[in-house]
């Protein structure tokens, strides 16, 4: 189901003016499209970076192959816009929307942002203003998505603290299945008891059940229920404001890599992208272990797959 009132107008009124509006259209050959009435909970991915970026990583291939397999949820995609289409939306006063349904990032249950570099950083900011999302966690009730965050940048997360409900760590193909299965469950426990809260009854409803991700998935860290401690400008320790949440995040980790299928329909974009080719991955982590590289650090153990899967 698209949403064809907004789309009408991009066609008709935004994209002529802007650069490649193809980046900004869907359609892609592969697209999911599901009926968003007939699943439970809906998932956007969002891509803090270009189009052209994004759609050249593999791991957000992978993120969308494994939730559109399910039947109960439906997984969307979103971009950072190019600074003439933030422009062209702003003074249309249009949101930000996925490219699978053209429906707006804040309608969403879960928006999950992918954080590959710290120059990106901003990009999230952008894309939940333009969303329609509140920028800071305590300001949003149950009614707002849930902002989660993984990737690479999730080891430093305390920049984007003040903005992202939960930073996942390690593997996302187990976990992200989990917490989006978590969440909507706690949506669906407050809806039972009435409507969702607004104003600072729906802020603290909202905490109650963050506070209930944390102390159920051992790898999300959920910034508000801890304190940052710092000497000498560096950070040495995270110290719980609570005693019911974990004190330490343990990674999410996938221990056969075999049993993760890779995208045999990744989507195909109509536009020239950053890497203009398919990506295959044969084994996550580095056997060198140099340790200037993150990389070597963050996707321990070393894990392969066979030649046959």
């Amino acid at each position: 189901m698209i949403d064809h009132g907004l789309k009408d107008h991009l066609v008709r009124r935004v994209l002529p003016n802007v650069q490649m509006p193809a980046q900004y259209i869907g359609g892609e050959l592969n697209m999911v499209r599901k009926d968003p009435q007939a699943v439970r909970g809906r998932l956007c991915l969002a891509f803090p970076d270009a189009y052209t970026i994004g759609m050249s990583h593999h791991g957000l291939q992978i993120l969308y192959t494994l939730m559109n397999a399910r039947d109960d949820w439906y997984c969307e995609r979103a971009y950072t816009p190019w600074p003439d289409m933030e422009q062209q939306l702003r003074s249309a006063g249009l949101p930000l929307y996925s490219l699978e349904s053209f429906t707006p990032l804040s309608a969403f249950d879960v928006i999950g942002f992918s954080l590959q570099y710290e120059i990106c950083s901003i990009n999230v900011l952008t894309m939940l203003d333009l969303g329609g999302i509140p920028l800071r966690t305590e300001q949003r009730t149950m009614a707002d998505p849930l902002v989660i965050a993984g990737g690479p940048c999730t080891q430093n997360p305390e920049p984007l603290a003040p903005f992202v409900d939960v930073f996942v760590t390690g593997d996302g193909e187990p976990s992200l299945p989990r917490i989006c299965d978590l969440w909507k469950e706690l949506q669906d426990s407050c809806r039972s008891s009435g409507p969702l809260l607004e104003g600072a009854a729906g802020r603290e409803q909202r905490e109650a059940m963050l506070g209930e991700l944390a102390k159920r998935l051992p790898f999300a860290y959920v910034p508000r229920f801890y304190e940052p401690e710092y000497r000498e400008g560096r950070l040495v320790a995270l110290n719980r404001l609570r005693p019911d949440v974990p004190e330490t995040i343990e990674p999410s980790v996938i221990s056969d890599l075999d049993g993760i299928p890779l995208p045999t329909r990744p989507l195909v974009p109509y536009v020239e992208c950053v890497h203009d080719r398919i990506a295959i991955e044969i084994m996550r982590g580095c056997p060198w272990q140099c340790r200037f590289c993150q990389s070597t650090v963050i996707k321990r153990p070393l894990r392969f797959r066979s030649v046959r899967s």
